[in-house]
């Protein structure tokens, strides 16, 4: 349970490995260079972005654009026309772009990401090399083609058809296909239909082709500017070297291509937390409400110290996880000489963190955006201003990429899964958690900095593995079948959601403190005291639910037990730690952490 892993975890091992916090990336590692990139993508977001970003006539100008400044091919090798950035680099440039407009960053998400990375990974060869460059200069964009009228969340339901012609060189495809991202300017789609009724499979397909048409642009409730339409294919013929990877075996690339859309929605969301932070900062600062600022008013600190504490959580877990990925991609080189294959295994490897970040980041957005319509009080709900906006624009991302409700089942389901295979251990260390319930408990505590801390994140992770292991238990037992157990799923993804976060902001607090005296991380301190303080209270509430809905008698009562006995943070005067944390940022009228 106390094993420092290797550098490189497997995904999921978070669970029952600590990480070294020297090994971990943070985002003060950023380098020089990477801090130069950052500059230039925030003067690309100034001037154009949020300027134009929101306006749909000029979504192919602005992807032009970003191309010509090698933003829509850091990401691909440049045998295909990319430059091949190192993923803190993406990191950067995406966290930039959040602070932008989300209808542009919805445009480029699908460009770069489920709309090319199905080429990069999954093509041909030949395929690769003719598409590929196109996508990377902005003279071709993308659109991903998935959801249908009756298939959202189950995508594998879909109805579009696919059947080999007579002379065995085409696919002719039909079906219908709806909330298409770019579809009202995309040259080539990703589209995915059955073959023989069964066999779900992914091809590539090019705009023009005969037999496709389009609805009208969507209605929505925000990211009004990004292109949003239906598709339909009436008999379309698709050559049959545009079939992407294997027949029958689409379902890899639409989990895979999601699982790097979902770190990305992350990133983006994190900068676009930090921007709206900013915009409440500034708003608080300048209005005055009872002969003083209102950014004075107790209640009003406690809104943007908790915004920042969420924001500084989700970017520890962001930068950690691109930390996770590039020493993955660079592993799987070794092995792999062909660097999309390297970035395809790094990102199946880690499906369940990149979740966790689509989930924690949107869910982050929505509270910073709504409590920013708040501060601006009737302001805010004016469309006027500019929060109306943000908090429309910021809905949308608990939706696409996966809901985040599906999100926290393929959190839990994944690392069982990954059990089963034999992939990591999760039954050793969750038997020795039930084995400590019966003996005394280990009042001790590390001897050395943030030892409290690392204490209960070693609780959190005993909880975490006690709820679990019990719920796999009594599906043995046969008495349930998790899978149809959602909200114990859920109440078992949040465990898991706060403890890896939690960990991340300790991880990020300590490299800190290698190098700075405590007096310099104070506000960082307040920040790591009250997350771990309100992420005990908020895992142990989640495991006492999950725990009351199948357990019983005496067994449930020890766990309960268990629970009191894991959770030995001690009460923190979370009031006075928010006022250092917002003090700081109304004193400097920016988010600045």
């Amino acid at each position: 349970m106390n094993d420092i892993g290797n550098k490189v975890l497997k995904g999921g091992e978070f669970v029952i490995k600590e990480t070294l916090w020297k090994d971990n990336f943070i985002p003060e590692d950023i380098s020089d260079e990477q801090k130069l990139i950052r500059e230039s993508v925030k003067n690309f977001v100034e001037t154009e972005i949020k300027l134009h970003g929101g306006k749909l006539d000029q979504q192919e100008r602005l992807l032009l654009e970003a191309a010509n400044l090698g933003l829509l091919s850091s990401h691909v090798s440049s045998e295909y026309g990319g430059s091949e950035l190192d993923t803190y680099t993406n990191t950067v440039i995406l966290e930039e772009f959040g602070k932008g407009d989300a209808s542009f960053n919805t445009s480029l998400a699908a460009h770069t990401g489920i709309g090319m990375l199905p080429i990069y990974y999954f093509a041909s060869e030949e395929i690769k090399k003719k598409y590929l460059p196109g996508l990377c200069n902005g003279t071709l964009k993308a659109s991903y083609c998935l959801t249908e009228p009756g298939s959202g969340s189950d995508a594998l339901s879909a109805k579009t058809t696919a059947t080999l012609n007579s002379a065995g060189t085409h696919y002719i495809i039909s079906g219908q296909k709806m909330w298409i991202s770019n579809a009202g300017f995309a040259d080539v789609l990703i589209v995915f239909g059955q073959i023989d009724g069964d066999k779900f499979t992914g091809f590539l397909v090019e705009r023009n082709s005969p037999g496709i048409s389009m609805g009208e642009e969507e209605h929505k409730l925000g990211i009004k500017g990004s292109s949003t339409r239906q598709v339909f294919f009436e008999n379309v013929a698709v050559p049959k070297e545009n079939l992407l990877g294997e027949l029958g075996k689409g379902h890899l690339i639409a989990f895979n291509v999601l699982n790097i859309g979902r770190f990305k929605l992350g990133c983006m969301a994190m900068g676009g937390c930090k921007s709206s932070i900013e915009a409440g900062i500034k708003y608080a600062n300048q209005r005055i409400q009872f002969n003083q600022k209102i950014s004075e008013f107790g209640a009003i600190q406690y809104k943007i110290a908790e915004s920042i504490i969420r924001t500084y959580a989700t970017e520890s877990a962001v930068y950690r996880v691109s930390d996770l990925l590039e020493d993955k991609f660079k592993e799987e080189l070794h092995t792999h000489s062909k660097a999309f294959l390297a970035l395809q295994k790094a990102a199946e490897e880690y499906s369940i963190e990149c979740a966790i970040i689509k989930v924690y980041g949107s869910d982050t957005l929505d509270y910073v955006v709504d409590e920013l319509v708040q501060i601006h009080g009737g302001y805010g709900y004016s469309e006027e201003y500019i929060p109306s906006k943000l908090y429309r624009d910021a809905r949308i991302n608990r939706i696409y990429e996966g809901t985040n409700e599906i999100n926290r089942l393929l959190i839990v389901n994944m690392l069982i899964r990954r059990t089963l295979k034999g992939l990591i251990d999760l039954v050793g260390p969750a038997w020795e958690v039930q084995k400590e319930l019966t003996g005394l408990p280990d009042t001790s505590i590390p001897d050395e900095k943030f030892g409290l801390e690392l204490r209960t994140l070693r609780d959190f992770k005993k909880m975490s593995l006690m709820v679990a292991g019990a719920a796999v238990k009594y599906q043995m037992d046969g008495k349930h079948d998790l899978k149809d157990q959602q909200e114990i799923l859920m109440n078992i993804a949040d465990m898991l959601i706060d403890l890896f976060v939690s960990e991340s902001v300790l991880l990020r607090v300590q490299k800190l403190s290698s190098t700075a005296n405590e007096i310099d991380l104070k506000e960082e301190i307040a920040i790591l005291q009250v997350q771990f303080h309100d992420a005990q209270y908020r895992i142990a509430k989640a495991a006492t639910d999950a725990l009351a809905s199948f357990a019983s008698g005496d067994e449930l009562k020890i766990m309960l037990l268990g629970i009191k006995r894991f959770s030995r943070y001690p009460v923190i005067n979370v009031v006075k730690n928010r006022k250092i944390i917002a003090h700081k940022a109304i004193e400097e009228n920016r988010y600045c952490y």
